[in-house]
């Protein structure tokens, strides 16, 4: 079979998730042939398949995917294989119900579902070993076989957990970071309330308490302590598949969830991640928000995410029909339009590859409510018209393959913040402000931008390629973190910092410091005061230099410190009026400013258009806030993306002769978007 090549740089191609035992063998050929009659040229099977290969315990046949994959060799179509351990089969759970989870309250979550495992049961694992073995030896070397996804959609469901194992995990997990209970006791402030421990067997994952609060310094450790079971457990797979899989075949997993250090997971047992996107999410019927301007477009901030961990990327699962188990999830059909406008979404962040869920929309089962591109009959339909008009529109924009996405403006991020942030209100109050309004407000003024996370840059170096980076509540700081960003600002970068800055160390306890910490030098402030915006204070404002804005949430009130920091805006409104609320520091070569609250949308406007970073294509085109704008670039050769998310007409202005890609032509001047339409200009 001629394969395609995928993920590396070389082509764009479409795929989609396939289940051939969902349907009767007589039903795939026809499948495959309609796929790759409409552009598709690879599928996805076995994630959820592990009775197929082992229906009894030590009992292993073959010959139902054996079937399968000379069907999919013959017609010239690629697989992506999947190790089954999403959905651990009934005679393993009822033999050894120690490989389930449980709640905080140590109940069984039983079979019937799907990820009811725990990662630490030791059973689990040598089970998961012999299945990912078996199924490694036998189907790696087959040529149709181009790629191995790990699991399915790791801590989906679930990303806590709290069985007999874990526990267990997570006192070997601590002993191994502290050494001695000792340390341990001084990391979590266990003095307070008197939870000072005296052997590990005292330890536990959190548990349910009178109060419902468990201590924050254990929970920071409990959620490194899930991250690395994870990862543990990709581990596991990956080394095993790589052992029999063919040169040149890929290992991924898909999705992105909670508690999961991905970039460790990239560097020990990925070669590219995938991602699963759902867009129309955003219009679901529970929860629907139709003052939201963002909705769908909530799907660039996380493709931005992936993008942090693995610049080129794939999707494994995009949105190609409506959402809905019989449970939960209300979701209407994408409109005319949409399917495209999101794959589109989806490869001008940097994916390559365009898997949709599914072709089939399954009969039964929970997800019987959950469309593929065909409907319950398989008919001919506008869904799978729009994807052979998909697979048109990518036949002229191959030369884009493995272009890297371009932005000058970075949201700097760590995971031990990301953590803090779940178990700790004040940090989220903040936090979720900031991150909300810098994503909505770089969409709306067409400012492409990264997520940067410091666990990838080790030094200053890689950070140079943006001219300002934010970071804007680095409430838990390291001497390490706070040496590359310093190294990053004297070297002539911008940086952004707000309120709640270097209050906390590595273990999320406070530091006696003067605020903001480790901070204070490269940001030149001293905080002899803070507090909450209290309700009856209304809207707190400050001006700089005839710019006036909120400053939301939280302020610290500050004092500059040092010859080269100086007051460039002070608060206008409430109890603390007068009093410097945003200070510069001039450090080495660059900047690093201190703004003493939480980032609103006017706020981000301000910062952008003071430092410079707003629009950065707007000598080129201009658009409207509706339309968003990505820049992925290859060889020197930019291509611009405009994606059109509202239910209308837009008009765009070209300033200077750009070149259609869709189209093949060159275009200036005033044009006319048609509603959720594309274009892609490359100059």
């Amino acid at each position: 079979m001629a394969q395609v090549k995928m993920l590396n740089g070389s082509s764009i191609d479409l795929g989609v998730c396939y289940y051939p035992e969902h349907w009767d063998e007589g039903l795939w050929a026809e499948d495959l042939d309609r796929m790759l009659e409409a552009g598709i040229q690879t599928v996805r099977i076995a994630e959820f398949a592990w009775s197929l290969i082992e229906p009894r315990e030590g009992e292993f046949t073959y010959d139902f995917f054996d079937g399968f994959l000379e069907l999919a060799s013959k017609k010239g179509m690629q697989v992506i294989f999947c190790t089954p351990t999403a959905t651990p089969p009934a005679w393993l759970t009822e033999k050894y119900p120690e490989v389930l989870n449980a709640d905080m309250e140590g109940h069984l979550y039983r079979h019937g579902s799907r990820r009811h495992y725990n990662y630490n049961s030791p059973v689990y694992r040598e089970k998961t070993r012999i299945i990912v073995e078996k199924s490694a030896s036998h189907y790696g070397p087959h040529p149709a076989i181009v790629g191995w996804q790990l699991d399915n959609e790791f801590n989906c469901e679930n990303d806590r957990f709290y069985s007999q194992s874990d526990t267990a995990a997570f006192r070997r997990f601590l002993q191994e970071k502290y050494g001695t209970l000792e340390a341990l006791n001084e990391a979590w402030g266990t003095v307070f309330w008197n939870q000072t421990y005296t052997a590990w067997e005292e330890v536990y994952v959190p548990r349910k308490t009178n109060t419902n609060s468990v201590n924050p310094h254990q929970v920071l450790d409990y959620y490194r302590f899930v991250s690395d079971s994870v990862n543990s457990y990709a581990r596991l797979q990956a080394d095993i598949v790589r052992k029999y899989k063919k040169p040149g075949d890929f290992i991924t997993t898909n999705g992105m969830f909670a508690n999961i250090d991905y970039q460790r997971m990239q560097k020990e047992s990925l070669d590219v991640l995938m991602y699963d996107s759902y867009p129309d999410f955003g219009y679901a019927l529970d929860g629907y928000n139709p003052a939201d301007p963002m909705k769908d477009r909530w799907w660039s901030r996380n493709l931005a995410e992936v993008r942090a961990v693995s610049s080129i990327f794939g999707i494994m699962e995009q949105q190609s029909g409506a959402n809905g188990w019989n449970t939960r999830m209300e979701a209407p059909s994408p409109r005319p339009g949409q399917l495209t406008l999101w794959t589109m979404q989806s490869i001008a962040h940097g994916a390559d590859y365009i898997s949709y869920f599914r072709w089939r929309t399954c009969t039964f089962g929970t997800e019987i409510y959950w469309h593929g591109i065909l409907d319950y009959s398989g008919r001919e339909n506008r869904r799978l018209r729009e994807v052979r008009e998909v697979s048109g529109k990518l036949s002229k924009m191959q030369e884009l393959a493995g272009a890297r996405y371009v932005a000058r403006v970075g949201i700097v991020k760590d995971y031990d913040n990301i953590w803090d942030a779940q178990q700790d209100r004040w940090h989220a109050r903040v936090d979720l402000v900031s991150q909300n309004a810098l994503f909505v407000v770089l969409q709306q003024t067409h400012t492409p931008f990264d997520y940067v996370y410091l666990e990838n840059h080790r030094d200053a170096e890689s950070l140079r390629q943006y001219d300002l980076l934010f970071y804007p509540h680095a409430c838990i700081l390291t001497k390490e973190r706070i040496q590359v960003l310093e190294d990053y600002v004297a070297a002539g970068g911008k940086l952004v910092m707000g309120c709640r800055t270097g209050y906390k160390d590595i273990n999320g306890k406070c530091v006696m410091e003067y605020l903001p910490g480790l901070a204070a030098k490269l940001t030149g402030t001293d905080i002899p005061e803070y507090s909450f915006v209290a309700p009856d204070e209304g809207r707190i404002t400050v001006e700089w230099e005839g710019a006036e804005f909120a400053a939301a949430v939280f302020n610290d009130l500050l004092a500059p410190m040092g010859e080269h920091a100086q007051v460039l805006g002070t608060y206008t409104s409430g109890p603390y009026a007068g009093t410097p609320a945003l200070i510069r520091n001039r450090f080495g070569k660059g900047e690093a400013y201190y703004f003493g609250g939480a980032f609103a949308e006017d706020t981000v406007r301000v910062f952008l258009e003071k430092l410079g970073a707003v629009e950065p294509y707007g000598e080129i085109l201009s658009l409207p806030e509706g339309c968003e704008l990505a820049l992925r670039e290859k060889g020197g050769r930019c291509y611009l993306f405009v994606l059109n998310y509202i239910a209308e007409p837009a008009e765009i202005h070209i300033h200077t002769k750009l070149y259609n890609l869709l189209e093949q032509r060159e275009e200036t001047g005033r044009q006319i978007l048609e509603k959720y339409g594309v274009r892609i200009f490359s100059f």
